[in-house]
Order: C-alpha cells, then sequence, then structure tokens
C-alpha cells in the first residue's frame, strides 16, 4: 500500500500487544501483591471494634484487666499541696482507725495488683500534677500523679526533655519512680539515677524529704518499692535539652544483636535513644532483629515540631498481627523493607518520647495483653534469646512483640534489677482474660524466668506475679531486707498491695549481701 506513491509505514503491531500484554502482566503482578496486604489490614479495621468494658463501681483493676478486686474506697488526690496534704493525713488516720489498708495507683500500668487491695483504700493520684521548671539548674519539681504525656509538652516549650521514662508516655512519674522505669534512653540507668530528691508522707502522718544525702535509706527503698513505703508527693528530676535526632536502622541476625549494640551504641556521646525489635514470625522466629539508634545532630528549636505519632496504619499492621501468622509477616515486612522508605529524616527528642500506649493497645472485652521483662548481663543475650526460642513454642502463645534494650547499672534502689549493665527483652502476649489462659501464662513465664536466672540475669517486677517463691527470692536476694525494712518504716503495714500480699511474707531468703 502506498500513500502518494510512498509506501506507508505499518505499525509494529506483534511488538505493541507484546508490551500491552508485559505491562498488563506487571499490573495484574502488582494486584496481586497488594491485594493481600491491603484485604488483611481491611479485615483487621473491621474487626478493631472498642468492646472493652470499664470496671465496676466499687472495684479496682490495673493494666492486665485480670485483677478486678473490691474496694472500700477510690480516693482522687486532688486540690492544692497544702490541701491534698492535710486530707491524706486525715485519710490515714481514718484507715488506721478502721483497720483498713491504703494501695496507691496512678495510670495503673503495672499488672499484678501492685496498685490493688482487696477491701482497702486506693489514692488516685492523677489529679496531683502541678510542675515548674527552675531556670537555672534545669530541674524539674513535678507532683506524683502527672502523666508523662502532661511533662512532655511543659518540657518542650523550654528547649528541655525527660532523660528517661519508659517507652510510652501514658504512665505517672509516681508510677514510673515506683517501678524504677527504664526505656529508650541510650546509655544510662534506670530512672532512679535521675531523681534528685521527692517528699514521702510516711504511714505516721509525716512528710520527709528524701535524697542520696538525706533520708537516704527511704530514698533508695521507695525508689523501686511499689508504693510500699508511703506516698510519694512530689519528684525533683533532672532534665536533658530536647534535641533533634537522625534515624539509623541496622537489620541484624538477633545472634549479633549484643555486639551490633555495642559497638553503635553503647558510650557513643551522640545516640540519645536505642531500641531493638526482633521478628516474632513463624519463619524467621526470633532469629532477626532491627536496632533503631537515634543520633543527635543539634538542639530543638522550642516551636520546631517534629510529629513521631504512630498512624492508624502503624496500628493496623500491629492489630493485624494477633493470632495470625501472616499479619505477623506482613508486619515485620513492613518495619523490615518499607518502613525506611516511607520514615521522616528527622525526629525530635520529645516527640519520640510523646507517644500513648493505646494507639496500640487491645480493645477486646474478651482478650487482654500481658508484658514480660527480663534481664540479663553482658555476654548473654544471645544465650538468652536462644532459650526463648527452644520454649516460646512449647507454650503455643500469641506472641505480639519482642522490644530489645540496654540499661547501665543502677546505683540507687534497694530492690535494684540492674546490679550491672543489662540486657534487657520486653516480651507482649496477647492472651483470653480466663483463669484457664492466666494459669497457661503462669506455666510459660516459669520456664523462661528461670532461662533469665540461668544466664545471670533477672525478671521485671511489675507485672504479672508468675514466678514461684524461690524465682523471686533467686531474682531478688535483697527482697526479704526489702520486707523488713518496710514493716520498719510501716510497722502497721498501712501500705499495701497484691505484691506485698503475694510476696512480703514469703520472702525468707538469707540475709543479702545487697549489691
Amino acid at each position: 500500500m502506498t500513500i502518494n506513491g510512498t509506501p506507508a509505514i505499518r505499525p509494529p503491531r506483534r511488538w505493541l500487544r507484546r508490551l500491552l500484554w508485559l505491562i498488563s502482566g506487571l499490573v495484574a503482578i502488582l494486584l496481586l501483591l497488594v491485594a493481600r496486604p491491603a484485604w488483611h489490614l481491611w479485615q483487621t479495621a473491621r474487626a478493631d471494634r472498642h468492646d472493652s468494658e470499664a470496671t465496676l463501681p466499687g472495684f479496682k483493676d490495673d493494666a492486665s484487666r485480670l485483677n478486678s478486686t473490691r474496694i472500700v474506697e477510690l480516693v482522687p488526690v486532688i486540690g492544692t499541696v497544702e490541701e491534698a496534704e492535710q486530707d491524706l493525713v486525715r485519710l490515714l488516720q481514718r484507715a488506721r482507725a478502721g483497720g483498713l489498708k491504703i494501695s496507691i495507683a496512678g495510670a495503673s500500668h503495672s499488672m499484678g495488683g501492685h496498685t490493688i487491695y482487696p477491701d482497702g483504700i486506693a489514692l488516685d493520684m492523677r489529679g496531683f500534677k502541678a510542675m515548674s521548671l527552675n531556670a537555672t539548674n534545669q530541674v524539674l519539681t513535678v507532683q506524683s500523679g502527672a502523666l508523662w504525656s502532661e511533662v512532655i509538652p511543659f518540657l518542650r516549650v523550654r528547649g528541655r526533655a525527660v532523660a528517661v521514662m519508659q517507652a510510652y508516655s501514658s504512665f505517672t512519674v509516681g508510677g514510673s519512680i515506683s517501678v524504677n522505669c527504664h526505656g529508650w534512653p541510650a546509655n544510662r540507668p534506670p530512672i532512679a539515677s535521675t531523681v534528685q530528691s521527692f517528699r514521702l508522707l510516711k504511714s505516721d502522718g509525716t512528710i520527709h524529704r528524701c535524697s542520696r544525702t538525706q533520708n537516704s535509706e527511704l530514698f533508695s527503698l521507695a525508689l523501686g518499692g511499689y508504693g510500699l513505703f508511703g506516698v510519694i508527693l512530689d519528684v525533683e528530676l533532672m532534665t536533658v535539652p530536647d534535641e533533634i535526632y537522625t534515624l539509623e536502622r541496622v537489620v541484624v541476625p538477633a545472634a549479633h544483636f549484643e555486639e551490633t549494640q555495642q559497638h553503635l551504641v553503647a558510650g557513643s556521646t551522640n545516640v540519645g535513644l536505642a531500641y531493638g525489635r526482633l521478628n516474632v514470625a513463624a519463619g524467621g522466629f526470633l532469629q532477626e532483629g532491627i536496632l533503631n539508634v537515634f543520633r543527635s545532630v543539634g538542639p530543638a528549636a522550642p516551636t520546631e515540631e517534629l510529629a513521631a505519632q504512630p498512624s492508624s496504619l502503624d496500628r493496623l499492621f500491629f492489630r493485624g498481627s494477633v493470632g495470625n501468622d501472616y499479619g505477623k509477616e506482613l508486619r515485620w515486612l513492613a518495619e523490615r523493607d518499607w518502613q525506611p522508605w516511607i520514615s521522616p529524616s528527622h525526629f525530635r527528642r520529645s516527640n519520640l518520647l510523646d507517644e500513648a500506649a493505646e494507639g496500640f493497645a487491645n480493645r477486646s472485652a474478651a482478650h487482654t495483653e500481658i508484658l514480660m521483662e527480663f534481664f540479663v548481663p553482658a555476654g548473654k543475650l544471645t544465650e538468652f534469646l536462644a532459650r526463648l526460642r527452644d520454649e516460646l513454642p512449647k507454650h503455643h502463645l500469641d506472641l505480639l512483640n519482642v522490644t530489645l534494650r540496654h540499661v547501665l547499672r543502677d546505683e540507687d534502689t534497694f530492690l535494684r534489677y540492674a546490679d550491672q549493665p543489662m540486657h534487657c527483652a520486653v516480651l507482649l502476649f496477647h492472651q483470653p482474660r480466663t483463669p484457664e489462659a492466666d494459669a497457661a501464662m503462669r506455666r510459660a513465664a516459669q520456664p523462661l524466668i528461670q532461662a533469665a536466672l540461668d544466664c545471670g540475669g533477672r525478671y521485671y517486677l511489675p507485672y504479672r506475679l508468675h514466678a514461684t517463691d524461690e524465682q523471686f527470692r533467686a531474682a531478688y536476694p535483697q527482697a526479704k531486707a526489702f520486707f523488713e525494712l518496710k514493716r520498719k518504716h510501716d510497722p502497721e503495714e498501712l501500705f499495701q498491695n497484691e505484691f506485698y500480699r503475694r510476696l512480703g511474707r514469703s520472702a525468707q531468703a538469707p540475709d543479702p549481701a545487697v549489691n
């Protein structure tokens, strides 16, 4: 065929068809790759309903939602300093006269009844939350009922940040120092190291300022003392500059996690926060981890905003891993391979710390989520993780998360868990809210605790009281002296909780050589 005598150029139809088929095939493959995770996340969103019930009037529970206990009275601590302290002294008198015991609570994020006593009076400290910052020495004075989510923005606008706290901001200051918490802050001991002093209301109605030089015995006992020595009224805390960080993420075999942490984090002066995460999917169970290292690049301007809150999509990836092997694989794929491409380049310390636990929390009435936490010394993390890999599958538990941290030696508290630098593994499990499931979790917890003990380590006390008495005494040989000193300072045993009720009378270890 010609056009005006010129041969027509035929389009390369065969190659065009092949190209169209190739494009169509690639689109189909892409849709197939996207379809399954999209469907999974959509199903997760549909099932993610808030149906958990409130605690019944006249009862108190904690974060485990397994400790609903009848109490006589819930007393909120409110008012000015003078009014609140006078009300508390009168309350102590009334409790003694009526033969009642008192438990102390903030946000009640412990899980073993540490803020509850049956048929007792429960103090709710959350209304007691005034704070001020000394502009000269940058020391924060804060009442014990303040949430970290209230402290962080107060400090942020002043260019300061919390030095040590948990990974979430949903806890109170008093609760945090009563369990001597630790978290992401790198190359630091637990929170007790940042406490300059606090005021303590004892059971006899007297108020004592406690520090390393003043009432030092009470200082070491009440820090990490689980509310057994009195009401912590207010605290003086050291703060640090609020800084901007860049994130270094390293994917590493679990067997090399400790040496990688030692190389990238230990002793580094510009690392502000650091933590690791392990793969919990069945295919690579606890075999691989991600070490997240946040390095300072300079101070943050008070008005500079760098958001770090998790998105609803982050929640869906996490909640989609509950009871679902594919969901666990998908979450690990997202954290390991996708997150580096969508993560921001810079973070603000105060924003990283200001994350609420509720963002990922279980909302089911029929289920709850339980933490376990273990500490092992240098050179033992690989051995401990191998024990976890061997032991956990035997119990068919729904393990959702393993976070790895590092904490330096605690020089301040009596009932210390970090008597030397420790690696920490935090495990989160999903379980039904039934006595049978709780018993199964107890059976699983005891060999895990034993694994930590065999590695020269310990377990953390704020969670379910699943350890045997023998394991408790082995982990905390100073416990016998600790409880004897509790009765010295509180001879009527006015301040009590389920932790003391369960273990306070059973700690019959030999007199310890306290580390």
